[in-house]
């Protein structure tokens, strides 16, 4: 005799996040963005495991097919700031880095370096080596001594100490590193990629965002703006915080909750020939003054004066500040 399985003879109620997926995927007409209190809640849930893996790979994807909104984002990170543990930290500026550098070495990491030995208090964060052929922070972190934090009282010595420190995004929002892990799993990037840039999750003075993809400058900003954060969000060499001096660069900020938008041209006359090979000891070379290379001295320079562009310099007193901490800085390694 065959037992087959027993009939449902009752509806069975609605998984309370299944209205998050329907809002985004109810067909081309039906479709819209969540709104700002909506998104607060969906990323709650989601953020509190009260989410099915079906509905999270949905919502992910869903929001990755149509693009995210600034009030989306302004609410994802609310979300993540309720539920953030951390201390009150004196932070200048907030770095994140996630993308990895694949064309030029990663010249952002001793402009951080240089402005720690000059007062600028910065926090790094990052996600991990997950796109093959990339070099990312987290790899370089040793050799060019920049402290690795597993915890926010690490985080406050590292900052007290040398003004830096890089903390995981793992140790401390590990709900979105694993939506961010999903990538090898989903075939695309999430929109996680792009929010851990917004967080901020110590109120830095100012953030600083790189967002490579055209028209999402502009979102990251509105979106910054809406959390009342301060922010200079660019299109980055290779996704990184860091100013290509092959290219015009703009400058899309937010400053008390309004916008303001600012072009920085090109800084070579002609563009650079991409090395060969990313060699760190070139890295490590540059910055004891053993070599001199037009590229990084460009790209140096630049990209420190922008982080003194979000501290309230202007930019041609940026530029000057940024020389002249790049020259005196203390340059063993």
């Amino acid at each position: 005799m065959t037992d087959y399985p027993a009939l449902p003879l009752e509806t069975p109620a609605e998984h309370p996040f299944a209205q998050f997926v329907r809002i985004l995927g109810k067909g081309k007409r039906g479709a819209r963005d969540l709104t700002r209190e909506e998104a607060r809640e969906a990323m709650g849930m989601v953020l509190d495991e009260a989410v099915e893996e079906t509905q999270l790979g949905a919502f992910l994807m869903l929001l990755r097919h149509k693009e995210e909104s600034a009030e989306e984002m302004a609410g994802f990170t609310e979300a993540l700031r309720e539920r953030l543990q951390a201390p009150a930290l004196n932070v200048d500026l907030d770095w994140p880095t996630y993308a990895g550098k694949k064309r030029h070495l990663p010249w952002y990491l001793l402009v951080a370096k240089c402005l720690a030995q000059n007062g600028v208090r910065i926090f790094m964060h990052g996600g991990g080596a997950h796109t093959a052929g990339r070099l990312y922070s987290e790899q370089l972190l040793g050799q060019l001594k920049i402290p690795l934090c597993r915890n926010w009282q690490q985080v406050g010595a590292a900052l007290d100490n040398g003004g830096l420190a890089f903390m995981p995004l793992v140790d401390w929002a590990p709900q979105l590193q694993r939506m961010i892990d999903l990538r090898n799993t989903l075939g695309l990037r999430s929109p996680i990629h792009s929010l851990a840039r917004i967080l901020n999750p110590l109120g830095a003075r100012c953030g600083l965002q790189s967002i490579f993809h055209p028209g999402y400058q502009a979102v990251h900003r509105d979106a910054s703006g809406l959390l009342g954060d301060t922010a200079i969000v660019i299109k980055g060499d290779g996704g990184e915080i860091e100013i290509n001096p092959d290219a015009d660069s703009h400058l899309y900020g937010t400053t008390g909750g309004e916008s303001w938008d600012e072009e920085w041209p090109q800084l070579s006359a002609q563009r650079h020939v991409k090395p060969s090979s990313l060699d760190i000891e070139h890295l490590k070379a540059v910055w004891r003054g053993d070599v001199i290379d037009s590229y990084p001295q460009m790209a140096l320079i630049s990209t420190m004066a922008l982080a003194l562009r979000g501290l309230g310099q202007s930019r041609e007193q940026a530029f000057e500040t940024a020389e002249q901490y790049w020259a005196a800085r203390d340059k063993s390694i």
